[in-house]
């Protein structure tokens, strides 16, 4: 029989929503598979261990040190003045250069102050004379006994004391002009390093003249000034009575030691403004590392605490609810601790409160770690590191 029209249409339309619901079951079916795999790329990468570095917390001796904050000063500081007036002759001096006591720095015209003390040779010459003639006269009267007036006498006595005491007038009139004939030959005061000169060859210098010919800084030994908070002065007398405390010298961004002295000064007054007490350290400065003016990092160290917690500081992080660490458990799972850190020295931080020794803690790859989280381990500077064994 020949189908109607009206029964081809339904049976199409039957066929289309088979055909529907065949590739709705596949499509999503496949989209339900992929969220599964999904789900159990997240589940695995959830449970995947996270590389990390750690390092052991150790019991060590802990320096207590004061950082601060210093400047350079020749240990004596002198401006070299002349103290005769004329012309200078001759520098004997480099700027610059590291001179010794009694050297050499300016010669003044001599001749003037040489000439003075010719006279005053010459003088006592002639007074000399005249006293060995006074005596002889003394003599002659004290022979003539009775036929010699005792006024005669008298008076020749007075006139030798009188030429005896010129003599000494004239001792010191020569000391005087040999001294000022000294003082044309401008010597160094002290040993130290001497700086740029204030005047030239051909100068004309006097003594009342404030300007100085040239400085010189002592530099061995040379000191160093500082300062320290207030608060740590009784911790700081305290242990100078025992022995002189040591002090570190480093450049201003703490890279490089120049020198180690000793505290050898205390102020004996605290600045009220700042709160700080002024402290002076001494340093041999052999290798004259230091040099006056120079701008220093300071480092004094008060006491060593003994046997204390330590820990790096890479290991120590700062968080909202303050500083904190990863530490690694036996099960090689991350756990938080919160730390009190009392004071942190070349790297290593002194832990007050939550960590002991030996406790294992994570020092980097801490961005990718949450408290629970399993991690393997990598001891720093070395290979990985097995997990502790669990206690029975």
């Amino acid at each position: 029989m020949t189908k109607s029209p009206t029964t081809r249409w339904i049976l199409t339309i039957a066929a289309l929503i088979v055909l529907g619901y065949f590739g709705w079951q596949r499509f999503h079916g496949a989209d339900q598979a992929m969220q599964a795999d999904s789900a159990q790329r997240a589940a695995a990468a959830r449970n995947a261990a996270v590389p990390v570095t750690i390092a052991t917390v150790e019991k060590a001796d802990f320096p207590v040190l004061l950082s601060g904050l210093g400047t350079v000063q020749g240990f004596n500081t002198v401006v070299v003045r002349t103290r005769v007036d004329g012309q200078i002759q001759e520098i004997a001096f480099k700027e610059g250069d590291l001179v010794k006591q009694g050297d050499l720095l300016v010669q003044i015209d001599p001749r003037p102050f040489q000439a003075v003390l010719d006279q005053a040779k010459a003088k006592k010459q002639q007074d000399e004379a005249n006293l060995a003639n006074a005596n002889l006269d003394l003599q002659r009267y004290t022979k003539l006994g009775e036929f010699a007036t005792r006024q005669q006498t008298d008076t020749q006595r007075s006139t030798v004391a009188q030429l005896t005491a010129q003599i000494a007038a004239d001792d010191a009139a020569i000391f005087n002009a040999q001294t000022q004939l000294d003082y044309a030959s401008v010597k160094a005061p002290i040993s130290g390093v001497v700086g740029l000169r204030q005047v030239d060859v051909g100068n004309i210098v006097n003594a009342a003249t404030q300007t100085g010919i040239v400085t010189i800084a002592q530099i061995e030994p040379i000191a160093v000034i500082f300062t320290a908070p207030e608060e740590q002065l009784p911790y700081i007398n305290e242990a100078q009575t025992k022995q002189p405390l040591k002090v570190t010298a480093l450049t201003t961004d703490g890279k490089k030691t120049l020198s180690v002295g000793s505290l050898a000064v205390v102020n004996n007054q605290v600045d009220t403004t700042s709160g700080t007490i002024r402290l002076k350290a001494v340093f041999d400065n052999k290798d004259h590392a230091l040099w006056p003016g120079q701008s220093v990092s300071t480092r004094l160290l008060v006491t060593t605490l003994k046997d204390a917690t330590v820990a790096p500081d890479q290991a120590v992080q700062h968080g909202a609810d303050g500083l904190y660490a990863f530490a690694v458990n036996a099960d090689n799972k991350a756990e938080l601790r919160k730390l009190k850190v009392t004071q942190s020295v070349d790297g290593r931080s002194l832990i007050e409160d939550g960590l002991k020794p030996g406790e294992r803690v994570i020092v980097a790859g801490q961005y990718k770690v949450q408290p629970g989280s399993v991690v393997t381990t990598k001891v720093a500077n070395s290979d990985a590191a097995p997990a502790p064994a669990k206690a029975d």
